[in-house]
């Protein structure tokens, strides 16, 4: 299996060392900017955000006036990661502690709305409470704005917040914001949605700004241990299993998330799913009733411990899920199995492998399930994640459907790629410079135009996010056709997508940033390669280009997804890949007058001179020729009814 994304790290222990106030490079970020009214941290799983927000919570109670401290968590197992926390012994000035009657990640929901009416009330000694996002939720709508003044709410997972209307925590914030005087402390390790809805209002937003932004490179490559990480994707036909013993390595410690009950990859009832797993791994010889860990031994007479999260009975989960807390040691768990649970706030630190089988609901999913395999340990030196995927079948009434699934997996792999691959900075090429710019990772690039400040907030702060959105919509389905010329990328679908996200921008600052996408896009995961001549070259879409030649045109005349479609390519048969490209060609969007200008102008000359002045015919056997014959009669009928004028 060939994975799309292998990303190599310099092992500097930068994100694990830590400073004279027990605090790791992220959280000493997050503690500079403690004063802060309002403050968004972005930043992967395994960083220490939850100690983080300990660290700014005590400063506040101790130095700011805050009075109460509200944690919220979207689960509560999530919550074990705000238990007591022994903070002065590594040199901060207090401890984290949480009294047990205000943590209130378990009983009824009754019960504990009571207790948060008992914490909040001004007679309660009690400064810190621990609850899920629901209670919170819950719990305020009958408390009065001013109740509410003077406490720091944490907002943990903070990607479950959105600017709906109908999203309850979404809501809580902006209350929080417009009538309190109350602070916030927002995390996530995932800040985008599956459902392209924004996580705040551009005008809540502008409140959390800067954020702190902590990536996916900087918190792997300053590890110890972990030296590199692959993502791809394997296909099977049929049922999954049969695809299982060519990515299933039982010397990894491996996590396999197995399709939703209700999933399209869903083969039989997910007991006897986890039974066909179980026999692919060996011979169930001894079961640990008191953990419910199976001893299984392999065919080559290993013994390995597998645990199963599928499982429904309570007493059985508890017992397990309470076992992998309690884990100290490698040999403590060999592979677990596990459905809708093992994501958020799972943490499984010697874990090497995650299998995901079937499509995930969205990128954020994706992003939780990756971060269980790249936490750093000794010992471990290659995380791999590989989501086992279904292959359109020609044959298939929902061939569409299937195509469309597909791409879904591949989409997330890049957006990984664009997160946890060391990024790159752009600036203008002057005639007189070099393209490179030392060891900072900047490329100088020729027609680049200088960003506004609302543009270049966007470039630093919400690029993550925007990539996220575009690879979401039809712009990856149309590159992987292979049938859409590369401008129709670079020039009128990203710079549409940015336009609908922030409408405010001018077209100059949407250049602005279209421009730094479609690099960042093209040129992210690639690394500078020095001649026999001393020239220094670097990947763009597999074609290594001299740095000093590095324009704005040739990047847009670049489709950013290439590698991609190569890759795919490379991983079905050509029969399948014909099925894609003719599922995605029916599904195409209808014309555009931008992609219509754009074909007549740039690529209908080229046809004319090749055809001795001929336009190409709707029914070409060329799918470029009938997208500019499209174009033609799209045009001529604009001409017609007056829209434009014939020019």
């Amino acid at each position: 299996m060939e994975n799309i994304v292998n990303i190599t790290y310099n092992q500097t222990g930068a994100s694990s060392n830590v400073d004279e106030l027990g605090m790791r490079e992220m959280q000493r970020m997050v503690y500079e900017q403690r004063h802060r009214q309002y403050l968004l941290v972005k930043a992967p799983p395994a960083c220490g955000k939850s100690r983080a927000m300990m660290f700014v919570a005590l400063d506040k109670l101790e130095n700011q006036g805050i009075k109460k401290v509200i944690v919220a968590v979207p689960e509560k197992t999530i919550g074990r990661s705000f238990d007591d926390t022994k903070l002065k012994e590594n040199g901060f000035f207090a401890d984290w502690k949480v009294a047990p009657y205000f943590n209130l990640c378990s009983g009824s929901e009754a019960e504990k709305k009571k207790r948060f009416f008992e914490f909040i009330t001004p007679g309660c000694k009690n400064r810190i409470l621990v609850c899920t996002h629901a209670t919170l939720r819950n719990a305020v709508k009958e408390l009065k704005d001013e109740q509410l003044n003077d406490c720091l709410f944490g907002i943990d997972e903070y990607h479950h917040s959105s600017a709906d209307v109908g999203n309850g925590l979404g809501e809580l914030i902006r209350r929080l914001i417009a009538n309190t005087k109350a602070h916030i402390l927002a995390m996530t390790g995932s800040y985008f949605r599956g459902d392209k809805i924004p996580v705040m209002r551009p005008e809540d937003e502008a409140k959390f700004q800067p954020a702190v932004n902590y990536n996916y490179y900087q918190q792997l490559n300053g590890y110890k241990y972990l030296k590199s990480l692959g993502i791809g994707y394997h296909f099977f036909q049929g049922k999954y299993i049969t695809a299982m013993p060519e990515i299933l390595d039982t010397t990894k410690k491996t996590l396999i998330h197995i399709p939703s009950v209700q999933g399209r990859d869903t083969y039989a009832t997910k007991y006897d799913q986890v039974d066909d797993i179980i026999r692919l791994i060996g011979e169930i010889v001894e079961e640990d009733y008191e953990h419910f860990i199976k001893i299984v031994r392999t065919p080559d007479g290993r013994l390995l411990k597998v645990g199963d999260l599928v499982e429904d009975n309570p007493q059985q989960r508890r017992a397990l899920q309470a076992y992998l807390h309690r884990m100290k040691s490698a040999d403590a768990l060999d592979i677990l199995i596990a459905l809708g649970t093992a994501k958020e706030g799972f943490d499984w630190q010697w874990c090497e492998t995650c299998i995901t089988i079937g499509i995930r609901a969205s990128l954020t999913e994706v992003v939780q399930i990756i971060g269980r395999c790249t936490r750093d340990c000794e010992g471990k030196t290659k995380a791999q994640f590989t989501n086992l995927i279904p292959c359109p079948d020609a044959g298939q009434e929902d061939v569409g459907i299937a195509v469309n699934n597909m791409l879904k997996a591949i989409t997330a792999s890049l957006l990984m790629e664009q997160v946890m691959a060391p990024k790159w900075n752009f600036k203008t090429k002057r005639d007189d410079e070099e393209g490179e710019d030392g060891s900072n990772r900047t490329l100088s690039v020729k027609g680049l135009t200088k960003a506004t400040p609302r543009a270049q907030s966007i470039i630093d702060n919400d690029m993550t996010e925007l990539k996220a959105e575009i690879l979401a919509s039809d712009v990856l389905k149309q590159a992987m056709s292979n049938s859409i010329i590369a401008e129709e990328i670079t020039q009128v679908m990203i710079p549409k997508i940015i336009r609908e996200r922030y409408p405010n921008l001018t077209e100059e600052e949407v250049e602005q940033v279209r421009q730094r996408v479609v690099l960042s896009s093209t040129i992210q995961g690639s690394e500078v390669q020095v001649g026999a001549n001393g020239k220094r070259f670097i990947s763009v879409a597999g074609q290594f280009v001299e740095i000093s030649k590095l324009s704005i045109n040739l990047i847009d005349s670049i489709n950013p997804f290439q590698r991609a479609y190569e890759m795919l390519s490379k991983s079905i048969t050509p029969e399948v890949l014909r099925t894609v490209q003719f599922a995605i060609e029916e599904q195409r969007t209808d014309m555009t007058k931008e992609e219509a200008i754009l074909l007549i102008k740039k690529y209908l000359p080229k046809y004319r001179e090749e055809h001795n002045g001929a336009v190409p015919a709707l029914n070409d056997a060329e799918p470029l020729n009938r997208r500019i014959a499209q174009a033609i009669a799209y045009i001529s009928n604009m001409i017609r009814k007056g829209e434009i004028k014939k020019d």
